[in-house]
């Protein structure tokens, strides 16, 4: 049950109730003054509903390559320390403790990078995760008075490459999202419309009974400002906000590293 009520608590904000106030305010006064017109319902779908859905789709899909960019970069890394843990011959060596230990820092340091709603920090925190990939690139070279054979090596330095890209396509899921035009676009209308349509709705005063006359009013309100309050969640997957957002455990990952 509680997890119902978080649910409804994430897309029925304190932005719904304000529309829905403003729109049965705009319906009563054109009621009052007559101001009453028989609008085509088809403008709510052309002009706002496929706007919206087309961009909550498109959120969806962004957060579903972003999942499998983080399954590419957790997969390497895995594998990038079972190579410095099972395919060496010196066993005493500390490679495999200190590869774990930066496969974890750099987990903790994207995370915090990639939630951060401000970008003022990002760049020094980009350099520093950089700076980790060098440092985890230096350890597969260590491999090699270690036992490993040139060939092998190869494979493990193509495993840091491939963390790499895949932390950078996550970046740019991070940094390019829906049209900033678009958003715009859809929440001016989401937001207007409930109350400039007061004249469609008081027309349907001689059609409803008293006790039903502000139910279209409140559903039109309510139906809008929660679709703009789902794409508000999915549009950055990454900031711990919404229900689905995507979780860089670095503390799990670690537990997975013995």
């Amino acid at each position: 049950m509680r997890g119902i009520l978080k649910s409804f608590s994430l897309i029925i904000n304190y932005k719904t109730f304000i529309v829905t106030f403003l729109s049965i305010v705009s319906t009563y006064f054109c009621y009052r003054l007559n101001l009453v017109a028989s609008f085509p319902d088809m403008l709510v779908g052309v002009a706002i509903v496929f706007p919206v859905v087309f961009s909550i789709g498109s959120a969806y899909n962004r957060r579903e390559n972003a999942l499998q960019r983080l399954a590419d970069f957790k997969g390497h890394a895995i594998a990038l320390y079972y190579a410095t843990r099972d395919w060496t011959t010196d066993k005493s060596s500390d490679l495999p403790q200190r590869t774990r230990e930066l496969i974890t820092e750099l987990f903790r340091l994207m995370r915090d990078m990639l939630a951060e709603r401000k970008m003022e920090h990002w760049h020094d925190n980009e350099v520093k995760l950089y700076q980790l990939f060098s440092r985890l690139s230096s350890y597969t070279m260590e491999m090699r008075g270690l036992g490993v054979q040139s060939g092998e090596i190869s494979r493990v330095s193509q495993y840091v490459s491939k963390m790499i890209i895949a932390f950078d396509n996550m970046k740019v899921i991070h940094n390019y999202r829906t049209p900033v035009t678009l958003r715009a676009y859809s929440k001016v209308f989401i937001y207007v419309f409930p109350i400039i349509y007061g004249p469609y709705f008081a027309n349907s005063f001689n059609t409803y009974s008293p006790q039903l006359v502000y139910v279209m009013p409140i559903l039109y309100s309510f139906i809008l400002v929660s679709l703009d309050n789902i794409q508000d969640h999915l549009e950055n997957p990454y900031d711990n906000v919404g229900e689905d957002d995507i979780d860089i455990n670095a503390e799990a990952t670690d537990r997975l590293l013995d």
